[in-house]
């Protein structure tokens, strides 16, 4: 990747939220609307100025899914670009998760930044997530 070749860079924190049930592990998924259907993915958002990397995920996670957990471990970073419509310039975008244990809240509490939020199984968390990486 040549240095000038992208105009933002854009750094992001958010979450893989589990908990344990009696039938196993349940993981949370945000769902949100993109050309008529439902896109479901996982919980992040913009680091803000000053914000450490886990306090970011754990308050994009309280937000867009309306429930509190704490960090359980991290999970690495993804790297990816695009280009923005709005700016109309190209983002590298690096995005840090976290293993986050569900600890209360309920997911009818979201944000409007997610249409909607809901447990998974952990077999239908993989099939219906739309980014796999």
């Amino acid at each position: 990747m040549t240095k000038g070749k992208y105009s933002l860079r854009q750094i992001s924190a958010g979450g893989v939220v589990f908990r344990v049930l009696g039938s196993g592990f349940r993981i949370c998924l945000i769902g949100r609307k993109k050309s008529g259907r439902t896109i479901w993915c996982l919980p992040k958002g913009h680091v803000e100025k000053g914000e450490p990397l886990k306090a970011t995920a754990l308050r994009e996670v309280r937000e867009e899914t309306g429930v509190r957990g704490s960090i359980f471990s991290s999970l690495g970073s993804i790297q990816y670009s695009f280009f923005d419509l709005e700016s109309q310039k190209n983002v590298f975008k690096t995005v840090h998760f976290f293993l986050i244990r569900y600890e209360r809240g309920r997911l009818s509490d979201h944000d409007d930044e997610a249409e909607h939020a809901k447990w998974f199984s952990v077999e239908n968390a993989f099939k219906h997530i739309e980014y796999p990486g």
